[in-house]
């Protein structure tokens, strides 16, 4: 019997080959992105192993006449260091590595105005830096010389000092970000 005159085996032939091309498809819409997770690496990125090293956060010095900025900006960058996980966080002289800081600034600029009043500010950008300087203990060599700059926005109800005092965290949590970035992140 002659397949040309057989359509059942026409439909099949059909089928097999819509297979094979949704398969095709298939596999072509999934190599990229499988081929994209190959260059994600878990773990530190600097190639140094996750806790080879510690690092000992000294207290941050504050010349800024915002009061018990030092304090928060120690927490977090303590508690970003332990979350990251790339360092050891030591809190003896036995640490790596020294980070030491002096907060230089704080600011507050407005962002936004009441709808009915130009004057009285809604919202206001907090910022703040810090010079920081991380040094290998036994060596002394510098690691780190820069300044480290976080930011967040803070809406004032009724009272801005009170709105500054809860918005504390989330600033220093900014500028511990972005230096525990630096840290883990360096080519040193």
């Amino acid at each position: 019997m002659n397949s040309a005159a057989n359509p059942k085996s026409e439909e099949r032939d059909w089928t097999r080959r819509l297979r094979i091309w949704q398969y095709a498809l298939l596999m072509m819409g999934t190599l990229p992105f499988l081929m994209s997770c190959a260059a994600y690496r878990l773990g530190p990125t600097n190639g140094v192993a996750a806790g080879e090293k510690s690092v000992e956060i000294a207290p941050f010095a504050n010349q800024t006449l915002q009061p018990r900025l030092g304090d928060a900006v120690s927490f977090q960058i303590r508690k970003q260091l332990q979350r990251d996980g790339t360092y050891r966080l030591a809190t003896r002289e036995d640490a790596d590595i020294l980070v030491t800081g002096v907060i230089t600034h704080y600011g507050r600029q407005g962002v936004s105005f009441v709808p009915t009043d130009v004057v009285t500010v809604r919202d206001y950008r907090l910022s703040m830096t810090a010079q920081v300087t991380a040094r290998e203990r036994g060596t002394g060599k510098v690691i780190l010389n820069q300044p480290v700059s976080g930011s967040t926005l803070i809406r004032v109800e009724n009272d801005l000092t009170s709105s500054e005092r809860q918005a504390l965290p989330l600033l220093a949590g900014d500028l511990a970000r972005n230096l525990a970035a630096l840290l883990t992140d360096g080519t040193w």
